[in-house]
């Protein structure tokens, strides 16, 4: 893997470092929570936006096939954005995909529903949804490489970590929201009018993230890089294609390990146990903030650990730790439920090991074609593996039972694991 990053190797994290890190996690966070409170509401949803005569589990798969369309257009906004943050810079990319997070999470919020407008309800929100996709493509890999391109090189993996560790304090604003809405409002009150707070909420969130932005600087590596005429010619993602192809693949396999944990465990368990397991959504969302709150904890001991020990060592420890305690919650859940806050918490810190994921992506670039390599390959991936997970487990769980998140999601830490023993072995060859 290529490390090749400027500055001081031995100088400590300073002010501006930790200034830089805090403004691009906590913008991330109320970005990212635009873009997941979606799931969250997947069931009212299911109801507002189709026929009121559908079968139930058919009209939530088709809510998760919207929601999967936001991933699905992700490569879209993640290759163009990409592309001119190879060109132009980091912070004018980084700043536009918050921007336009914001408008289509508003419009959401302001939708008619089908009892409305007919079909033209669920055509508008896979409208909006796929707007989100796009711009959330631009983000998140925007957002890894510009903070680890803030910070010396041994400090990439907490520097990636906490960005990590923002996006997912996202997922636990929209959890606390969902838990809030639910205890707070009637189930006939939540379909009137509850549901739309937290998509107008997440707009004023991303207008939010908007305005903090404008205190980041560019990074370093881009600078210099635009002082040394050292700019890619042509285009970068021409250039990744031709001449990275194995960073390429890394890149796609891990991401569909971050996927799998990601979606299937954090995602789309509230909603899961409610439905297969009869668990009362006020426990589900509560153990969903638990679960949450323990992902932001385990992604900056993954990234300190990356920072120890190296990536790939991370990688294999943590995806063992994610197939055991995702066997763990679902096989406890199966048997009752009776230690499922618990065994969330434990799964949540065991999904932090996805603050790894962009380290190992960060590193298998060189700069002058990391932002279009990184987000080509991980906005790919994540379209193709992230955009079929919800409906695909919608469909597993009916035919195969309500293991089956379980063992999806250890068949992907199984192929973590694999590609960590392969960066291993690439290391101890190189000795």
């Amino acid at each position: 893997m290529s490390a090749t990053l400027v500055g001081n190797t031995d100088r400590r994290l300073g002010r501006s470092d930790l200034r830089t890190l805090a403004l691009a996690a906590l913008g991330g966070a109320l970005e990212f929570y635009d873009f997941v409170v979606f799931v969250f509401f997947a069931i009212p949803l299911s109801k507002l936006f189709f026929p009121a005569d559908s079968l139930a589990w058919l009209a939530q798969v088709k809510v998760y096939g919207i929601f999967a369309a936001g991933y699905l257009a992700r490569p879209l906004g993640g290759i163009v954005m990409a592309h001119y943050g190879d060109k132009l810079g980091r912070k004018r990319m980084f700043t536009l995909s918050v921007f336009l997070m914001a408008l289509p999470t508003l419009g959401i919020g302001l939708l008619p529903v089908y009892a409305q407008i007919g079909m033209l309800a669920p055509l508008l929100l896979l409208l909006l949804r796929v707007v989100q996709g796009i711009a959330v493509g631009g983000e998140v890999p925007g957002a890894w490489v510009f903070v680890a391109e803030h910070v010396p090189p041994r400090r990439i993996g907490f520097a990636c970590a906490s960005l990590t560790s923002g996006l997912t304090v996202g997922i636990l604003i929209g959890s606390l929201v969902a838990a809030g809405l639910n205890r707070s409002l009637s189930p006939q009150a939540l379909l009137d009018y509850g549901w739309r707070l937290p998509f107008l909420i997440g707009g004023v969130f991303g207008f939010l993230a908007v305005w903090l932005r404008r205190w980041l600087s560019e990074t370093p590596v881009f600078e210099a890089m635009h002082a040394r005429r050292e700019l890619v010619a042509g285009l970068p993602l021409a250039q990744v294609a031709a001449r990275h192809r194995p960073a390429v693949v890394l890149s796609m396999l891990v991401t569909w390990m971050l996927t799998a944990a990601i979606v299937v465990l954090i995602l789309m368990t509230p909603s899961l146990v409610q439905s297969a397991f009869g668990v009362a959504a006020a426990r589900a969302f509560l153990g969903n903030n638990v679960a949450s709150f323990a992902l932001a904890v385990g992604c900056l001991f993954y990234g300190g650990l990356s920072d120890r020990i190296g990536p790939a060592r991370a990688l294999l420890f943590g995806a063992a730790g994610l197939l055991v305690a995702g066997y763990a919650l679902y096989l406890d859940l199966a048997a009752g439920g009776t230690h499922f806050v618990a065994l969330y918490a434990l799964a949540g810190f065991a999904v932090g090991v996805v603050g790894v994921v962009p380290v190992l992506m960060v590193l298998a670039f060189p700069p002058a074609v990391r932002f279009s390599g990184l987000s080509a390959s991980y906005n790919v991936a994540y379209a193709l593996f992230g955009g079929l997970t919800p409906p695909l487990i919608g469909l597993l769980v009916k035919r195969f039972g309500v293991l089956a998140p379980a063992h999806y999601v250890a068949a992907t830490a199984v192929l973590g694991m694999a590609v960590a023993m392969v960066l291993l072995r690439r290391q101890r060859s190189t000795l």
